[in-house]
Order: structure tokens, then C-alpha cells, then sequence
């Protein structure tokens, strides 16, 4: 699992939300595209257009304010012409519609922004690295060790599957990684990924 690209469609009022709800999915070993931070920060349209025909999927953010946004309804139009797979991310159901109606998305919570990034990262999971019977895809989270004059490569390895990694969740239990030069501890929490703590050694 590395070297995929994700495409995030979504309107321009919405880039706040799209960025809480990737900030801890873009520590992941595959491209997270937003479509606005890409606009904004310089490169043209042209180019966007080359990020959504080399994505593995996008994934549309659907709100009351993206409801109308021609941007999104040509984004996903493009996808699914070229059959690339869409994962719908929306508020409620009345946002949804045309040929991606029926397909299996994410209900946003914004009152509990960890479910909603935990039901993202079980589907970009299942669309990234589809599960075999016997066998979980293998993702991790490369990070430099933030003790000052180490600086060495710190990897957390998620090789438990998306049920385990919310029962972990619930009962308030977390991921760990080990620096292996100066042995420092790093916790995440399982269900985000998002990073709670470090402790140095004593």
C-alpha cells in the first residue's frame, strides 16, 4: 500500500472541514489530493485535472453548500466516466444523487469528527487495499522522532483490522511506536490515527 492518490472533491467553503477530517489521513503512505490547497497554492486547473485522471479513488465531500457546486458534480462526473471509484462523504442523505445515489459512503458527524474519520480510513482501506480472506493490509505511519538531535525514522505499523482497531478505541487503549534510537514512545489513537502523546525513556 503505497503510491496511491486520493482525490478530495469538495466546495471551496467546505476546505476547512475537508482539512480536520484528512489532517491524520495524509500521514498515510499514499497522495491525499485536496482539490482547493492545489488550486490555491499556485498550480493550475490543468494540472488538478491531472491529479482526479491518476486518482485510485475520489472521494466527494457533499454538504448542503456543495449541494450546487459545478465543480464537484464535473469532478465526479469525470471519475465515473473514467472509472475511477467515488466514495461519497456527505451530511445527510438528500445531498446525494445521480450515479452515486446507492454507493456504500461516510455520514459526516461534525459532532463526533472521530467516527466520521474512522468510517473514512475503514473505506479507503477497503478501496486501497481490498481484504482477503485470511489477511489485513498492512498500512503504517512513517514519522521523524521529534527528540531533539534524534530526528531518526519512527514507523507505526496498523496491521489490525478496522473492528479491532475501534474496540481499542472504545476502551481507551492506544497504538504505539518505538523510536529504536533513543527508545522514545509514541501513542496514537486508534480509531483517528492521530497522535496523543510521546514519552522519552528515563
Amino acid at each position: 500500500m503505497t503510491g496511491e492518490q486520493v482525490f478530495v472533491s469538495h466546495a471551496p467553503t467546505d476546505l476547512g472541514l475537508v482539512q480536520e477530517l484528512f489532517s491524520t489521513v495524509k500521514n498515510f503512505p499514499f497522495g491525499v489530493h485536496v482539490a482547493l490547497e492545489e488550486v490555491e497554492s499556485g498550480r493550475s486547473r490543468k494540472r488538478l485535472e491531472g491529479r482526479l485522471a491518476n486518482s485510485d479513488v475520489v472521494v466527494a465531500v457533499l454538504t448542503e453548500r456543495a449541494a450546487n457546486s459545478t465543480w464537484i458534480n464535473q469532478e465526479v462526473g469525470y471519475a465515473l466516466a473514467k472509472g475511477i471509484p467515488v466514495l461519497p462523504m456527505y451530511e445527510s442523505e438528500d445531498v446525494r444523487g445521480g450515479f452515486i445515489t446507492d454507493v456504500e459512503g461516510v455520514q459526516i458527524d461534525r459532532e463526533n469528527p472521530s467516527v466520521t474519520i474512522f468510517n473514512l480510513l475503514c473505506r479507503l482501506r477497503g478501496e486501497l487495499a481490498p481484504l482477503g480472506a485470511l489477511s489485513v493490509p498492512n498500512w503504517y505511519v512513517r514519522f521523524p522522532c521529534t527528540v531533539p538531535d534524534c530526528g531518526h525514522p519512527v514507523t507505526l505499523d496498523i496491521d489490525k483490522g478496522q473492528t479491532k482497531l475501534w474496540k481499542l478505541h472504545k476502551h481507551g487503549q492506544a497504538l504505539e511506536a518505538t523510536c529504536r534510537v533513543c527508545e522514545s514512545r509514541y501513542y496514537f489513537d486508534p480509531a483517528t490515527i492521530g497522535f496523543i502523546r510521546r514519552e522519552e525513556p528515563r
